[in-house]
């Protein structure tokens, strides 16, 4: 016995599963950014809460390439709660980004539930 399937029907579908997956591998994308900004951010707040506790009398230097550079204290400071006020603001974009993905998909999911409903009342 065959069964008739709807061609629009099998058409949704196929988008919705090629949605999907896109939506999934951005969503991977978007864990791993945030991941990676969080440990940025850790290793900024460690290193300000180091260089917190060291004498006031102690040089300072900051890596640039192959050579380290004597730096004021003060500035790297400021350099450090930068790099930590950055990546805030880079995970709070992204989260959003994952939450518009995530609804994306489920918004296609229920507009293929809506047409299923749609096509057994007829």
């Amino acid at each position: 016995m065959a069964v008739y399937v709807d061609p629009e029907l099998k058409r949704a579908f196929s988008e919705l599963q090629m949605k999907k997956l896109d939506v999934q591998q951005k969503v991977k994308m978007v864990d791993l950014q945030m991941e990676q900004l969080k440990r940025m951010q850790k290793h900024a707040e460690l290193t300000h809460t180091e260089v917190n506790a060291l004498p006031d009398n102690t040089h300072l230097y900051q890596g640039v390439g192959r050579m380290f550079i004597l730096q004021p204290r003060e500035e790297i400071r400021n350099q450090l709660i930068d790099k930590k006020k950055t990546a805030e603001g880079k995970i709070k974009e992204l989260e959003k980004k994952k939450v518009y993905h995530e609804r994306s998909v489920k918004d296609a999911e229920d507009n293929i539930r809506e047409m299923l409903m749609s096509r057994r009342a007829q």
